[in-house]
């Protein structure tokens, strides 16, 4: 008989999607430089959304008297951003991953922190569509975002 590990507790669950924020935000960089026209306009407002959740969350834990993990000086990228294709390659990952971590704390969290990483969580599904469909990656839509394949 096997035993499932207990889901995060809400604040852990939220401190780990705020780590996953800083680690997107971080990504955009090399992706943008990569990038031109509509699709560097589309990664600069997916920066800015990671932003805007990562700002947020940093508030919403440090008001609640919760740890808020620090954000690092660099994170390692996956494979190396070369060209166009790889950089929207790591634009699908970056929102793959960071709904991962919001589908975990969608799990852990009730109430208003729960309609938060719902929120997160269609957000960041909906916007690796996009990137899937940018860069011509076919099927563009997966069964259950955020779960790892």
């Amino acid at each position: 008989m096997s035993e499932r590990a207990a889901p995060p507790a809400p604040a852990e669950a939220l401190a780990a999607a705020l780590t996953a924020e800083y680690a997107a935000i971080y990504a955009y960089g090399p992706i943008g430089v990569r990038l031109s026209g509509a699709a560097r306009t589309a990664a600069r407002q997916a920066e800015a959304a990671h932003r805007r959740r990562r700002d947020a969350l940093v508030l919403q834990l440090s008001t609640a008297g919760a740890t808020v993990p620090p954000d690092r000086a660099g994170y390692a990228l996956p494979f190396p951003i070369t060209d166009r294709a790889s950089a929207l390659r790591l634009a699908v990952e970056v929102e793959e991953r960071t709904a991962a971590h919001w589908r975990a704390a969608l799990a852990a969290t009730t109430g208003p922190d729960r309609d938060q990483a719902l929120d997160a969580l269609i957000d960041y599904s909906v916007r690796a569509t996009r990137w899937r469909r940018t860069a011509g990656v076919d099927p563009v839509t997966v069964p259950f975002p955020g779960r790892p394949t």
